[in-house]
């Protein structure tokens, strides 16, 4: 078994200081961030707002894909799309390529040949997902986006209130309905509601 030649350790003492750890997740994160810096032809991190991640769970896995590729939601290139899986879809805005990266579902097994001393599965994994070459770890397919890149974007600096609760609305989030400006809330697709005491 052929180990992994890409040095890592930068990386991951990036993810593990977020944490104060380093767990099998970090590790995950940061080889599907690599992959797919890999598979889309992309120089990671990235210093510029090329790449979309759609990371499909939050937590350390995330935070891995982040330290990995350079994408996040504070620059707005990082998107949760909460499936609960450890998986993630990169978005190449600037040739329309996207690429969906998960791991292996024998991965965790496999992680025990590549460490046969480690004393329990997640020591095992957690050196192991270190070493594995991304074609016995991870899993990859070329995948088309259900959505706009572009309005998933939307226009940074475009600010508009809504006519219903007077909250700004940034980078064209409104609905206009019946000929008003609302917010998502406002217009009916909303998380949370009141509490009237």
């Amino acid at each position: 078994m052929a180990a992994l030649t890409i040095d890592l350790q930068p990386l991951l003492a990036g993810t593990a200081a977020l944490h104060k750890h380093l767990c099998p997740r970090q590790i995950l994160g940061v080889r599907i961030g690599l992959l797919a810096g890999e598979l889309l032809d992309v120089d990671f991190p990235q210093k510029d707002k090329r790449v979309i991640a759609f990371v499909e769970t939050d937590g350390c896995f995330t935070d891995g894909v982040m330290v990995a590729t350079g994408c996040s939601l504070g620059h707005r290139t990082m998107r949760l799309v909460d499936a609960g899986k450890v998986a993630a879809t990169m978005a190449d805005t600037k040739t329309g390529r996207a690429v969906r990266i998960w791991p292996r579902e024998n991965s965790r097994r496999l992680a025990a040949q590549y460490t046969p001393d480690a004393p329990n599965r997640w020591q095992a994994q957690l050196e192991a997902y270190q070493l594995m070459p991304a074609r016995e770890l991870l899993c990859s397919s070329e995948v088309t986006l259900q959505l706009s890149l572009e309005a998933l974007v939307g226009k940074p600096g475009v600010r508009v209130n809504c006519d219903s609760c007077s909250e700004e609305i940034l980078n064209r989030r409104e609905r206009v309905l019946d000929g008003k400006t609302l917010c998502r809330h406002c217009a009916g697709d909303t998380y949370w509601s009141r509490t009237h005491r």
